[in-house]
């Protein structure tokens, strides 16, 4: 069965300023999420599941979902604040969404293969989608519990504008994901070395391909149900309840998995570089660079 990718695209870009998930940054007005899509296919994908806002459901109907009609089935399923478990409702005062696995779980409908889940946003490359997509396809039927992310070198995932949030990774000898800690603060420092700023405030140097994570993950159905399980643990958290903004996110899920010996978690090497569109200064890069590929060859000028 070919597996399913999974695009996240229910969230507004505040630094960016606007729905960069609809921005043309293509020579024919392409979305980031457009190439995505189309190094997807190429990769072997079956089918593209995005979990968006109700309110902009209309608008990415006719901009993005016309687009491929005939090429490849797609579905939109829905994220909003009330989709809670029986017997739970959203905090008063709350309006931050409940963050990505929120997301992701919305897809259960709609998801009964192996899927990939990404950001609508990040520019991934084509080697990415052929990694994962591999492991995927050639995962053993009704397989539980193998899961992967595709770990990317720091040093391909900066930007020249300001520092970057990255998930930082670590795995053990059989490259198995041992942990993921968010790093909000990454950047090549005067001494040409990558650090990042720590709790204490002090910056701390990781080698160039050190892995980390850009929010490219592989799983099996099963996570699903754990996701369900897990998401009234969180909620019921004192943590969660002292917190209007926090949020359920992927990292913690797998953490939670790993660290339990229900799951492993395969980091997975690519040679792609990443770029996006995290402040709105990127952008006339991100528009240089696609036009670089299309002029390689890499791309045709229209993807679609």
């Amino acid at each position: 069965m070919k597996p399913t990718l999974l695009l996240l695209a229910a969230g507004m870009g505040s630094r960016y300023g606007g729905l960069k998930q609809l921005d043309g940054l293509g020579p024919n007005g392409e979305t980031i999420m457009d190439y995505s899509i189309y190094d997807a296919i190429q990769a072997g994908f079956g089918k593209i599941v995005w979990v968006i806002r109700k309110d902009f459901e209309q608008d990415f109907r006719d901009k993005i979902l016309s687009k491929y009609e005939g090429k490849i089935p797609c579905e939109l399923v829905f994220q909003s604040l009330d989709k809670l478990p029986e017997g739970y409702t959203v905090p008063e005062g709350r309006t931050k969404p409940w963050g990505t696995n929120h997301a992701v779980m919305m897809a259960k409908d709609a998801i009964h293969e192996p899927f990939c889940v990404i950001n609508c946003d990040d520019f991934y490359n084509r080697d990415c989608f052929q990694v994962i997509g591999k492991f995927l396809a050639n995962l053993p039927e009704n397989s539980n519990g193998k899961y992967a992310m595709v770990g990317f070198r720091v040093s391909n995932t900066l930007s020249d504008n300001g520092t970057v949030s990255r998930g930082v990774c670590s795995k053990d000898e059989n490259e198995h994901l041992t942990s993921c800690v968010e790093r909000t603060e990454i950047e090549r420092k005067e001494d040409g070395k990558v650090a990042y700023k720590d709790e204490k405030g002090e910056w701390v140097n990781i080698p160039d391909n050190n892995p980390v994570s850009m929010n490219v993950w592989g799983f099996t159905p099963d996570y699903f149900e754990y996701s369900d399980k897990f998401f009234k643990e969180f909620l019921d958290a004192p943590t969660t309840k002292a917190n209007i903004k926090a949020e359920y996110l992927i990292p913690w899920v797998v953490d939670k998995l790993i660290h339990s010996g229900k799951a492993t978690c395969e980091v997975l090497d690519t040679t792609s570089k990443w770029f996006g569109v995290t402040y709105s200064a990127d952008r006339p890069s991100v528009v240089e660079k696609i036009q670089k590929l299309v002029d390689e060859g890499v791309y045709p000028a229209k993807l679609f």
